[in-house]
């Protein structure tokens, strides 16, 4: 368990970085069965990790911080692209298209790289700062998520 938000949160962006790194093999083995499951074992965490900000984190930290709807809605919005482009993998996938596939990956990997990038340096520790004493509890809450 992680005794911190930023922590937690991160940690969880590595988690979704390895499922996409498997993806990304995947794609050159040529088992689309395989790739399938893959995939989705990625988009679950991704969307689960995108959820958990939507829905718990990003929420908390608006209402100690007003002025963090700003960064929270780009992150938000930059979630939407994302998902897009989820599910265009996963049409990807089932049409066997194996360059589809690896643009897709490639561009999900350079977006989420630099969203990533964003929330860790500028997000998270917004939010450990501001949450102060709610902190534990909001991550008790991302953790049961």
């Amino acid at each position: 368990m992680s005794d911190s938000i930023a922590t937690f949160m991160t940690d969880d962006h590595q988690r979704c970085d390895h499922l996409l790194a498997v993806c990304e093999r995947a794609v050159s083995g040529g088992d689309w069965n395989r790739l399938a499951a893959q995939t989705t074992d990625f988009s679950k965490a991704l969307i689960g990790h995108f959820d958990m900000e939507e829905q718990i984190l990003f929420p908390e930290l608006v209402a100690v911080m007003p002025r963090a709807s700003g960064p929270t809605g780009m992150m938000t919005m930059e979630h939407g692209q994302m998902r897009a482009l989820v599910e265009q993998l996963d049409e990807a996938v089932h049409a066997q298209d194996a360059d589809a596939c690896l643009g897709i990956l490639e561009t999900l990997h350079l977006v989420t790289q630099q969203h990533n990038s964003k929330e860790e340096g500028i997000l998270y520790p917004m939010a450990e700062e501001s949450l102060g004493d709610q902190a534990p509890d909001i991550l008790n809450r991302l953790q049961a998520a």
